[in-house]
């Protein structure tokens, strides 16, 4: 199923224009053992590819509750989004998930299981949200978030939300939990 997803999330990428190998000027074509334009450097061979971005987080409950933080940063200021954020380097996707959700509500969690794997091409992304359990009601949100707070399903602020991937992650949260059996859900948003 292909939901329209518009593209607030980041913009497009800097085109590279010089090696980070050698310095010398980029150019663009096919490599003989590919099949996609790529940045050439021709003076030293390599090869430069770009690849999506992986965004990791949360679904943590307390008590029947859902935790959601309130944007402090652009894209999307003040809005309510789940604790994610991009995944970074020497790290497993579940560590990142647990991280976000440290710096951005300061919450203490245990993660479960992976809930949400979301394609978002037009962005050059890949979202994964853990389903988790916090492990006390105590917040202490970080400077990415004016606020971190649990909100009962019928009080999820669903007009004021960040992005649809939140949404959606949240929309098979509700039907999951109403059916009584949570499984991993893939959706792709063009």
């Amino acid at each position: 199923m292909t939901y329209h997803e518009t593209s607030f999330y980041f913009p497009a990428p800097v085109e590279q224009r010089f090696c980070s190998q050698c310095g010398s000027a980029l150019s663009r074509k096919i490599p003989p053992d590919d099949n996609r334009v790529r940045d050439i450097c021709e003076n030293c061979g390599a090869i430069h590819y770009k690849n999506p971005l992986v965004v990791v987080g949360t679904v943590p409950v307390w008590e029947d509750k859902i935790l959601l933080c309130r944007r402090a940063i652009e894209p999307r200021y003040d809005k309510w989004t789940l604790p994610a954020g991009f995944m970074e380097l020497s790290e497993t996707s579940s560590l990142g998930a647990i991280r976000e959700t440290t710096e951005e509500a300061g919450a203490d969690i245990t993660l479960k299981q992976l809930f949400t794997v979301i394609d978002v091409p037009n962005v050059n992304q890949v979202h994964l949200y853990f389903l988790a359990n916090a492990n006390s009601p105590k917040l202490n949100p970080g400077p990415e978030s004016l606020e971190a707070r649990y909100f009962g399903i019928d009080e999820i602020p669903w007009d004021e939300l960040s992005f649809r991937t939140v949404a959606q992650t949240l929309k098979r949260y509700i039907e999951d939990k109403e059916r009584g059996v949570f499984t991993t859900h893939y959706l792709s948003l063009s």
